[in-house]
């Protein structure tokens, strides 16, 4: 059932007429936001189009709008938010039908195909762009275009259930030989220990494994220049990944047919929630819809424990905010682009997210789960879900051979899908 959003702002905004509360439980509605209007009309309006629907993702956002208007009383702005892999969907063919948004949220798949049919604008201009950091920057500016500017860089964890881990005596996992022993102390006791999703879950525990020792070397973007130049097998090089995957699952620390119908921060938080798994693999900004579903047990959210050495952080620079090439409205796009990412204005949104900044300051959300992880973004154990650097959407690839480990496949069979899916690409796009 698609969930969506739509927002109606503009300059003489007063008053929220639908209320938020209940939002992370709205599976059959829309949320309709509807605004008084002045008899003067704002001379330009401004469409944004994205994929956040959270209750404080969307209060953010709220303030935000009504910040760059009262800065901008000439302009009024539309936000039409819809949730997930939809989300996408109906991008492409507002782009395609020539009906696309002034201002749209991005991912690392779509900077790569709008960037090449020259559907996103140059925003090398924008004042706040030296605001961001090194690692933000490594990103921007990997295709040798500025295509988008982000607004936070999001992390994916292993959420601890501290009290049942605390009953059965076991402690945190801080590498592999430690979390292959409490996984398979629960499994003994007839306790699956991982909750995991559909999608994220899986795929970044292969990226991780697989990808680590690339972000060692000091020079990743060297690194990941031989995957797409054909020296290096990037398939092959996955292999690690798909076998921790493959161990996961044959070992029983998953259960393989509920995770391939259990969707990414809904399905899995509601699981996790009721107390029985002891761990589960998600994105760390899921942290306050664990909460408001009440569990009655204490929780951290941890790096993955899955390098021989100690643990690793999957980090995305995320929530990419472009603007369209085609929009009659560039320059207006652009200034809410810049309004967006002050360090003020995104701090908010980053905060709403349990997620670091993407600017210089590298300042992490304030709650109290996931401060164990803050350190990784800086020690250099961090590794990059979906690089820039990297010419292939290996989020989405590494996404479908994950599924088809669900659905039965070995670690050979993944590394197989992984090089056609890459050929795919390659010669079909």
């Amino acid at each position: 059932m698609k969930k969506s959003l739509i927002w109606r702002s503009v300059l003489a905004a007063v008053m929220i007429t639908a209320i938020l509360a209940g939002c992370s439980n709205r599976q059959e509605k829309n949320i309709v936001f509807n605004y008084t209007q002045k008899e003067e009309q704002p001379q330009t309006n401004l469409t944004f189009f994205g994929y956040k629907y959270e209750a404080l993702n969307v209060m953010a956002i709220e303030n935000a709008l009504h910040g760059f208007m009262d800065e901008y009383p000439d302009i009024s702005i539309t936000y039409d938010g819809i949730k997930g892999v939809e989300y996408y969907d109906v991008l492409n063919k507002r782009i395609a039908t020539g009906n696309g948004d002034d201002i749209i949220m991005v991912d690392h798949e779509r900077v790569l195909e709008l960037g090449k049919q020259g559907k996103l604008a140059d925003l090398s201009g924008i004042s706040t762009l030296g605001n961001f950091s090194d690692l933000a920057l490594s990103q921007i500016d990997a295709g040798g275009e500025v295509y988008y500017l982000p607004t936070s860089i999001s992390a994916f964890g292993l959420y601890c259930n501290l009290d049942l881990l605390k009953e059965h005596g076991q402690e945190i996992p801080e590498n592999m030989a430690e979390f292959e022993a409490v996984c398979d102390y629960f499994v003994s006791k007839g306790i699956t220990p991982i909750v995991a999703n559909n999608d994220i879950s899986l795929k970044t525990a292969a990226i991780a494994k697989a990808m680590f020792p690339f972000y060692q070397k000091g020079d990743a973007a060297a690194a990941l220049e031989r995957f797409n130049s054909g020296e290096a097998d990037l398939a092959e090089t996955f292999r690690p990944g798909f076998e921790l995957v493959e161990r996961m699952l044959e070992h029983g620390w998953i259960n393989r047919e509920e995770a391939l119908i259990t969707a990414k921060t809904k399905d899995d938080l509601v699981l996790f929630a009721k107390g029985e798994n002891p761990f589960m693999l998600t994105g760390a900004w899921a942290v306050t819809r664990v909460r408001d579903l009440e569990p009655d047990f204490d929780f951290e959210v941890r790096p993955y424990p899955f390098m021989e050495d100690g643990s690793t952080l999957v980090i995305n620079i995320d929530t990419r905010v472009s603007v369209n090439a085609d929009s009659q409205h560039q320059e207006e796009a652009k200034k809410f682009v810049e309004y967006l990412t002050r360090s003020d204005v995104m701090w908010e949104f980053v905060d709403s997210q349990s997620s670091f900044s993407p600017l210089a300051e590298n300042r992490l959300a304030e709650d109290e789960a996931i401060q164990s992880i803050g350190p990784y973004l800086t020690n250099g154990r961090s590794v990059i879900g979906a690089d820039d650097n990297l010419n292939y959407p290996i989020w989405e690839i590494s996404r479908q051979c994950v599924v088809g480990m669900l659905e039965g496949d070995d670690a050979d069979a993944a590394v197989l899908r992984m090089k056609k899916l890459m050929d795919e690409w390659v010669n079909g796009r």
